[in-house]
């Protein structure tokens, strides 16, 4: 599966060539401004901009964009995730390189799971914002039936330019609510991005986040885990016999996350990246006659 393309430059045999970019907006000016603006890494965001816009005046206002505080990957209209290119709309929830941890796990997870059955693996990107997950799950996965489904109408939108090129159905509504009926039991590998920032520690956040980000796609309740419960309660429904439910976290909520899995019945397993600063939950849907193991 191929990545969904930034807008391709004009040929220069169909279309004229992009003016050439005046002093103002020299290389050195651009970071400049950037370095004004606060963010730390404007050389590499100055080299961004500068490959990305196609005239002189698309990279003032990229610049501009960038300058008031725009996410870079909202400004450019992409995120490098997991080796490949996602889209990202403006208003829709950044994927975060820690995530990747989370996909890792999934993708070995599907192919065992495609290996035990013998045909393709249900998979199901659950809180999916732009479908990053799923669309780099279906690159990396040989076969799989996914799907995806997010409640903010934008990153539903989103979610298709990156989704349905794979060959996957995205679905807006609350969760569990929006999926078809027809995959109850059936899904081998669920992965839920919820949100899990505690309400008092959103205004903590970066500008960035608090600022353009949707906050149903940020905020976690009380302690952050309002939704993780939510999801941890339906999934055993969800999954099939042997199927796995992937959450991320933070090592501070991983104790009370797990006490959420086992609650319900789901055998959960802790695991993590200290490189990427992940903390990522795997609870499974015992098999029948497989005990389930008690709190620790």
């Amino acid at each position: 599966m191929s990545s969904s393309p930034l807008p391709s430059h004009p040929s220069p045999l169909s279309s004229p060539l992009p003016a050439p970019l005046s002093a103002p907006h020299s290389r050195s000016t651009v970071i400049s401004e950037l370095r004004a603006a606060g963010c730390v890494f404007a050389e590499d965001e100055a080299d961004l901009l500068l490959s990305t816009a196609r005239t002189a005046a698309e990279l003032a206002a990229m610049v501009e964009r960038r300058v008031i505080g725009l996410p870079l990957e909202h400004v450019v209209g992409w995120a490098e995730f997991y080796g490949r290119r996602v889209t990202v709309d403006p208003g829709v929830f950044v994927p975060r390189r820690r995530t990747e941890f989370l996909v890792g796990q999934a993708v070995g997870l599907g192919r065992r799971a495609g290996a035990r059955t013998g045909r393709a693996p249900v998979v199901v990107d659950l809180c999916c914002g732009s479908g990053a997950v799923g669309a780099v799950l279906a690159d990396a996965l040989d076969r799989i039936e996914l799907h995806a489904a997010d409640i903010e109408p934008a990153a539903v939108r989103c979610a298709r330019r990156n989704v349905v090129p794979a060959g996957g159905e995205v679905y807006e509504g609350d969760l569990f609510d929006a999926l078809p009926g027809g995959l109850r039991g059936r899904i081998d590998v669920l992965v839920a991005n919820v949100p899990y920032v505690p309400t008092g520690e959103v205004g903590l956040l970066p500008p960035e986040a608090r600022e353009y980000e949707p906050l149903v796609a940020l905020d976690g309740g009380t302690d952050g885990l309002d939704v993780l419960r939510r999801v941890t309660a339906a999934a055993p429904q969800w999954l099939a016999p042997g199927g796995h439910l992937l959450v991320e976290t933070s090592e501070r909520q991983a104790p009370h996350a797990v006490e959420a899995f086992t609650r319900n019945g789901l055998i959960p397993r802790v695991t993590g990246s200290e490189e990427l600063y992940a903390t990522v939950i795997i609870g499974t849907r015992p098999v029948e006659g497989q005990a389930i193991p008690g709190p620790p």
